[in-house]
């Protein structure tokens, strides 16, 4: 993650990386892509926040917490 003047900028790429792996997985399991676009970047970018900067867990993470946030609005 770069500072620039007090700024905290997100490492782009990362992102990117990591949402194209979670990504593409939920697609290929079935998962809705409309729901799963907003959703699957705002967790990457939350856990992006939180330190991790590990692109396969940054994914494996945000898959996991999609997943558990669809079987729990399935359930409600």
């Amino acid at each position: 993650m770069l500072v620039e003047r007090g700024l905290r900028v997100m490492n782009v790429e990362l992102v990117s990386e990591a949402y194209a792996i979670a990504a593409n997985y939920l697609r290929r399991s079935g998962a809705d892509t409309l729901v799963t676009d907003d959703r699957l970047l705002h967790l990457i970018v939350k856990l992006l926040q939180q330190g991790e900067f590990n692109k396969i867990r940054l994914a494996n993470r945000a898959i996991a917490r999609f997943q558990a946030q669809t079987e729990a609005r399935a359930v409600a």
